[in-house]
């Protein structure tokens, strides 16, 4: 690791932006139309993921931050058989996903409008088959370090939800956050890092799509960083 990273103290508050640029009339009615046939209803009561999809599925896969939702919607059209949760507090990223969902008329996606740890500490032990945190906020100032999503007390959340033999992937552009991603999960009793060789975390899997924040990277010849773990 290149540097000293300072031991994380969780930061329970909501950072970054909830808005973007003024929502046009189109994207409005997606929300109108849309979002409540395929919004999680919030609150604190525990929540059955497989109850949320209106038949059985074989799987439940998370991901948390999801952008504009492109990532989420190719897994789903790929994988109609399992159901897909994102979580993502940026509305104009929902809006982005709600168009995905309308225009491939993907039925396996639910969402909350809001921040995964929220729904995290909603769901029954166990209840995850899959996660994703991909490209998420680097946070890159110290002082702000705390702040990022990858911590202790994350992946603890992350490692009650996720059934053994599940999978948590992880991914980012930005060295320094590759080591902190490394330095919080490498020690965490609960995960197992899949890599043996290098390609094994510099190449994305045949069954994971890229996101519009990795096709940016690239652009500027930044090669990204692809984490597999797996729950013990």
């Amino acid at each position: 690791m290149r540097g000293v990273i300072a031991e994380p103290i969780e930061d329970t508050r909501i950072y970054g932006r909830r808005h973007g640029r003024k929502l046009r009339d189109s994207q409005s009615s997606l929300l109108e139309r849309v979002l409540p046939r395929v919004a999680i209803e919030k609150g604190d009561a525990p929540i059955d993921p497989t109850s949320l999809f209106g038949r059985p599925v074989e799987a439940i896969w998370l991901e948390i931050g999801f952008g504009g939702g492109e990532h989420l919607a190719a897994q789903a059209a790929s994988n109609p058989d399992i159901g897909l949760i994102g979580c993502e507090p940026f509305l104009n990223g929902v809006v982005a996903a709600l168009g995905h969902i309308e225009r491939r008329q993907i039925g396996n996606i639910r969402i909350l409008p809001d921040d995964a740890r929220i729904l995290l500490d909603r769901l029954p032990a166990a209840s995850l088959d899959r996660a994703f945190v991909l490209f998420p906020d680097p946070w890159p100032k110290r002082r702000h370090q705390r702040r990022r999503i990858i911590n202790r007390a994350n992946l603890d959340r992350l490692a009650a939800a996720l059934r053994p033999g599940a999978e948590l992937r992880l991914a980012t552009d930005v060295p320094d956050y590759l080591d902190w991603m490394l330095f919080e999960t490498l020690p965490h009793p609960a995960f197992e890092w899949l890599a043996r060789r290098p390609g094994d975390w510099r190449l994305r899997t045949p069954d994971w799509p890229a996101t519009r924040y990795e096709e940016k990277a690239r652009k500027r010849g930044i090669i990204p960083y692809f984490l597999r773990f797996r729950r013990r």
